[in-house]
């Protein structure tokens, strides 16, 4: 790069003015609600209703985390129409803190985080058509693989394929978890919200990892950053897509939320760990149960196809930026697909997927644990391939979550002339509350991970090594 403190401005704006933005308002909005309505909202409500006093509370700690969302939602919207570049927090980094951190993080998404995210959606997928199709423990590490493999293909294809996708499968698990509120409005009762909450009836250690799972099933909406220079109208459409985004998945989890409540009593909702499939078959017999896994392996397919879209994008940036990588900004199609980043995105985690979900794949991590004088992994601890990706992947994400949120601060000074479309309102108390967030989710992750920490981390440090490599090699040959 040309110069040691921020990326090249000349470089980031002809790349930006270089593509061809294809994605619109909605299509924004379609890719955030996809990526975050993912498969949270089926898993952890009864690990927040264990953990609060009552019905109310309940609902009322969702409301606080689609709050605390806005929060962020408002410093993306500067840091995005400030610099719209593809690659989201991969510039902002690179910006605020020096080249090496972006490159790091463009590096960590493509290692680790968005490919084992991605692997983690792959397998809620194939959990559920197990269940369908009755699939063996190796079928079922071969169909999250397969998924993966054909979302890819359709984005390899362009990004006018991608989008369509997407808002397809939004449509669809939108209408489907609407459909869930709408049994809870017509055959529950409001009898559960007249009682009062008692902080004495809470099973769990509290409010404070209610959050915790609360904002793991928000997490993702900062991904529409990554393809900021390929939104129409970025100055307008990408602060309103994230804000109206957020707020309408606040009001869907709510629903959703209080139909579990309604059909199940705050006691049924605590004890079951599959709520929408347990209100539906309340409502429809087995049919309902088997729509509601079909409605899980949508919304899962929906997620994967908007990390697989955004996430190529940070690593073609990552290409354009550094020698080391450069051929991830290779092959870009003229309907802007970044076909080679697609690929490596694909194969890495078609690795990860086959790594943690199936014997061969566990018992080659513990050998080579044990190869450098560490203990292999109790794999029981972590019930399988999604919680696995998860745990591996939470404290990374949250620590560059929180270096983005300090970038806001950090950039307003260091560059303090530039034109901000959008100023975040209420500065700096809005991007001190989303530090704030950062921080008890970073200590919350790091603690519920335990040693998996340690091993999502490993393949990020690798990163530093593969930059100062980079920077060697370029000043070799005089760049």
């Amino acid at each position: 790069m040309t110069d040691e403190s921020q990326p090249s401005t000349d470089k980031a704006n002809s790349a930006t003015d270089s593509i061809t933005p294809h994605l619109n308002f909605w299509d924004a909005v379609s890719i955030i609600v996809g990526i975050v309505v993912g498969t949270a909202i089926f898993r952890t409500p009864a690990l927040v209703f264990q953990n609060v006093a009552g019905p109310w509370q309940a609902l009322g700690v969702w409301v606080l985390g689609g709050g605390l969302c806005i929060f962020g939602a408002l410093c993306y919207a500067e840091l995005t129409t400030t610099y719209p570049r593809n690659g989201g927090d991969y510039e902002y980094l690179g910006r605020a803190y020096g080249p090496w951190l972006g490159f790091l993080f463009g590096w960590a998404q493509l290692a680790v985080l968005l490919t084992a995210s991605i692997g983690a959606m792959a397998y809620v997928f194939a959990d559920y058509g197990g269940k369908l199709w009755d699939l063996p423990p190796t079928g079922m590490a071969l169909t999250a693989a397969g998924a993966v493999l054909v979302l890819s293909v359709m984005n390899i294809v362009g990004i006018v394929c991608g989008k369509v996708v997407q808002n397809i499968l939004s449509a669809a698990k939108v209408v489907g978890l609407l459909a869930v509120a709408a049994a809870g409005m017509f055959y529950g009762s409001v009898e559960t919200f007249q009682s009062s909450d008692a902080p004495g009836d809470i099973k769990g250690p509290g409010l404070g990892l209610a959050m915790v799972f609360v904002l793991y099933a928000f997490g993702g909406w900062n991904d529409a950053a990554f393809v900021a220079a390929e939104v129409r109208n970025r100055k307008r459409n990408l602060p309103w897509a994230l804000i109206l985004g957020i707020a309408a998945i606040t009001l869907i989890y709510v629903a959703v939320n209080a139909a579990y409540l309604a059909v199940l009593g705050f006691e049924g909702a605590r004890g079951t760990f599959t709520p929408a499939a347990d209100v539906m078959n309340s409502v429809a017999g087995p049919w309902g149960t088997k729509a509601i896994s079909v409605l899980v392996m949508i919304s899962a397919l929906g997620a994967i196809n908007g990390m697989i879209l955004t996430g190529s994008r940070v690593y073609s940036t990552l290409g354009e930026d550094h020698r080391v990588f450069a051929w991830l900004a290779k092959g870009r199609t003229k309907s802007a697909a970044p076909v080679v980043a697609l690929i490596a995105q694909a194969v890495i985690a078609l690795l990860l997927i086959l790594a943690v979900g199936t014997k061969l794949g566990c018992d080659t991590i513990d050998r080579a644990l044990i190869g450098v004088g560490l203990e292999g992994l109790p794999w029981d601890k972590y019930g399988g391939g999604f919680d696995t990706l998860v745990s591996l992947t939470a404290p990374v994400f949250w620590t560059f979550f929180l270096l983005t949120g300090y970038s806001v601060f950090l950039l307003r000074i260091k560059d303090p002339r530039r034109e901000r479309p959008f100023a975040i309102p209420f500065y700096p108390w809005t991007p001190i509350v989303f530090c704030g967030t950062c921080h008890y989710m970073l200590l919350s992750s790091a603690s519920w991970a335990g040693q998996l920490a340690l091993l999502g981390a490993l393949p990020v440090l690798i990163g530093l090594p593969l930059y100062w490599l980079g920077n060697w090699a370029d000043r070799g040959k005089g760049s």
